[in-house]
């Protein structure tokens, strides 16, 4: 007898959140998940622009599935988190240490 696999599909966007709870047969993978789940075609997503990941993790498409995963549908950065963060560094100036800071002295290694 063949067991049946029961995972949730998702997918969020700014304004966006549908959760799909789906049954598929054992030996399921990712990607037929995704495509019973109907989330592509409901919110017109391109699969080749897509990410996958399972509880967070990344995996692909022909990742198999077991009972009670969360198959979540990720999209691209629009922008690199550090790169964002060194920009932004470079035009904010530091600011200059007030008359009681304390400077650090450099110690040698013994």
């Amino acid at each position: 007898m063949m067991m049946a696999v029961g995972v949730t599909v998702v997918y969020a966007a700014p304004g966006i959140e549908s959760l799909v709870r789906v049954a598929l047969p054992a030996g399921a993978v990712v990607a037929d998940a995704v495509a019973v789940s109907g989330l592509l075609d409901r919110h017109d997503l391109d699969p080749r622009t897509l990410g996958y990941a399972i509880f967070g993790e990344c995996v692909k498409p022909s990742t198999p599935l077991v009972d009670g995963d969360r198959v979540e549908l990720t999209r691209p950065l629009i922008a690199d988190a550090k790169d964002a963060r060194r920009q932004r560094a470079a035009r904010t100036p530091l600011p200059k240490p007030g008359p009681h800071a304390k400077t650090r002295r450099r110690t040698r290694a013994p």
